[in-house]
């Protein structure tokens, strides 16, 4: 009789601590390369409209529910917001002036903002509202 000999397959090892390694030098990676969308300023709770059209690229100044004056998340008077709008549109970047105003604040605020906006020259002025929910 021939006997023929016996042999056992290797054992194939996967070494799990390179694996987890790798595994976490992934999310490390995904971690600091993806970027997070925060809007800065004021807390406001825009009025809602119907109808709206994007503006690109403005100058945008807040207005909160007590009728203060925010540029760039510092309080101004109208003054001083005059002053600083004409400083930025004078520079050309643009000339468009976004009001981001709570629906709660007073509307001789957001009227004076805009008065402002156009001495200073603001070809465009256009109020910020969020979408009305169709229904």
């Amino acid at each position: 009789m021939l006997k023929l000999g016996y042999r056992s397959r290797p054992r194939v090892v996967v070494p799990l601590a390179a694996l987890i390694d790798v595994v976490f030098l992934l999310l490390i990676y995904f971690l600091l390369t993806s970027s997070f969308v925060s809007r800065t300023g004021l807390k406001l709770e825009l009025p809602e409209a119907g109808t709206s059209a994007p503006v690109t690229g403005p100058i945008v100044v807040e207005v909160d529910r007590r009728g203060g004056i925010f540029f760039e998340g510092r309080p101004l008077s109208t003054e001083g917001l005059e002053h600083l709008l004409n400083r930025k549109i004078a520079s050309g970047k643009t000339r468009s002036v976004l009001i981001r105003a709570d629906r709660r604040a007073p509307l001789q605020a957001v009227v004076s903002v805009m008065e402002v906006a156009r001495r200073a020259g603001a070809r465009g002025v256009a109020l910020a509202v969020r979408s009305r929910p169709k229904p």
